[in-house]
């Protein structure tokens, strides 16, 4: 008799072998298939509506609304709140939309990212959808859900009251595609309610899929300024954060000569598009007289429109950390002529087995097996993500706990065996055992040195698991100059899996 999940296993390693799950063939959320939904509502001359994510108050969530203001609302399609109503119109900017009642900044100032980056926001967003022509009142939009991409199918019902969009808006009346992309979003949160309170490194991974970087800003080791303008120049997306709230880094750093001295700026946008900073190189600071008129020109727009300029000092002042989300890891040695390969890989914590808690030894084990040569010994170019699943339905009621991993360095003959805390305590410590900063966390990031040929990775819970499993999901991306790289994992005994990196010169 197979172990149990040993089919379900078998499945998804076929699905995986034929690319499911990937941004070409993404899965499809709730088994819906938007291609097949879409024919068979143009064929019978019907509008479609969606019974996973109905038009109704279970869907706006408790909370938002009074039940004075809920039993006002009314779920129109777009043509019957704008005449001319359109996907998009005249192309697409952070300037396109704003907030509504829904305190879902973090997800705004994540779609303000995505604007800048059109091969990602076509990802996320497929353009090939019109209002008018073969419209049957279905959209669809993807995201990057824990590992796998997801294709997510919607109706084009949207909350209003008194005929206005309650949460997110244009500011064109005809454009509808910030408010269906907020609306499959929390089709994927569980409700409205659920977008609200959040990080945009949350979003941005959804968006991405790729590698996440979360820079403390009062760290001053850290080269922020060089990090920022790393990233300007890949696919990245990026954010900041400040006790009063969240910005979106627009793609834009300079650096100007300012009374025969250097002075680099950086530019925020503010997702509720109003309040901006007053201070030094703000949009009516007198310092924008010290630089010359072709700098000026080129940088400053005064308008209240949430965006400005401020100096990479007061940034790191007064901003306390910057996430950025790349499909590659270029950005953080700025070195674009490397070749990356992720491996991804699930797992899980099991109450009474695997759940080890303080008792680490017993948690999961991964050893990374490095065959070649890199003479940039000190380079890190390893990263490791562990990331744990939601066990709800609802991201409200999502509670992550406090994960993190250590990296041991062990003895090839030694490597194919389940460690104990005997032979644990007698092997060298690469990395010691290290949580993320918050309890309530569900991506951890590290950067390794690849420096040695075997190294164990044990994914840990800062506590024993009360909880009968907690799903995990892993990823391991490897760079190597101007080489091929591949990866594969096997599965040596029940605890301890075996990836195995080969570096080709």
């Amino acid at each position: 008799m197979p172990l149990p999940g040993a089919c379900l296993n078998i499945m998804e390693a076929r699905h995986k072998q034929k690319g499911y799950g990937s941004i070409s063939n993404p899965e499809r959320f709730f088994n819906q298939d938007f291609k097949n939904l879409k024919q068979y509502c143009l064929i019978k001359g019907v509008r479609y509506l969606d019974d996973m994510f109905p038009p109704d108050a279970k869907s706006i969530g408790q909370g938002i609304l009074k039940p004075s203001e809920l039993a006002h609302v009314m779920w129109l399609r777009p043509a019957q709140i704008a005449p001319d109503a359109e996907f998009v119109v005249d192309g697409y900017s952070r300037f396109d939309f704003g907030q509504g009642v829904l305190g879902n900044c973090w997800f705004l100032a994540s779609i303000g990212a995505l604007t800048f980056q059109n091969h990602i926001f076509q990802q996320v967003v497929p353009l090939d959808q019109k209002i008018k022509e073969n419209y049957c009142g279905i959209f669809h939009f993807r995201f990057w859900r824990f590992g796998r991409w997801v294709d997510v199918v919607i109706d084009d019902k949207l909350p209003t009251i008194n005929g206005r969009l309650i949460f997110v808006h244009s500011k064109d009346p005809n454009e509808f595609w910030p408010a269906l992309l907020e609306k499959a979003y929390a089709k994927v949160c569980g409700s409205y309610t659920d977008m609200t309170s959040g990080t945009p490194s949350e979003a941005m991974m959804d968006f991405t899929g790729g590698v996440h970087v979360c820079v403390q800003l009062s760290d001053t080791s850290s080269d922020v300024w060089g990090l920022i303008c790393r990233a300007g120049k890949s696919n990245t997306l990026m954010g900041c954060g400040t006790p009063q709230g969240v910005s979106t880094k627009k793609q834009n750093s300079e650096t100007l000569i300012s009374q025969g001295k250097v002075v680099k700026l950086i530019r925020l946008w503010n997702p509720w598009g109003k309040g901006e900073w007053v201070g030094d190189w703000s949009d009516r600071s007198p310092m924008w007289d010290t630089v010359s008129s072709q700098d000026r020109q080129m940088c400053l727009s005064v308008a209240d429109d949430g965006e400005f300029w401020m100096a990479i000092e007061d940034f790191c002042k007064f901003y306390t950390d910057l996430d950025i989300c790349g499909l590659k890891p270029d950005f953080i040695d700025g070195k674009s002529s490397a070749q990356w390969k992720t491996s991804v890989y699930e797992g899980r914590w099991v109450a009474g087995t695997t759940a080890g808690g303080y008792t680490f030894w017993t948690n999961p084990q991964y050893r990374i097996k490095v065959v070649g040569e890199n003479s940039e010994t000190n380079e890190k170019n390893i990263l490791v993500s562990l990331m744990q699943k939601p066990d709800k339905r609802n991201r409200r009621l999502v509670q992550n706990l406090h994960i993190g991993f250590a990296v041991y360095l062990v003895n090839i003959s030694l490597c194919h065996i389940i460690h104990t805390r005997i032979t644990m305590l007698k092997t060298k410590t690469m990395l010691k055992l290290t949580f993320s900063e918050h309890e309530n966390v569900f991506n951890h990031y590290q950067n390794l040195y690849r420096n040695v040929e075997t190294t164990i990775i044990m994914w840990c819970l800062s506590a024993d698991n009360d909880r009968s499993k907690i799903n995990y999901n892993i990823k391991i991306i490897c760079k190597l100059e101007n080489s091929l790289l591949a990866s594969q994992a096997l599965i040596c005994c029940p605890n301890i899996h075996t990836v195995a990196v080969h570096m080709l010169k």
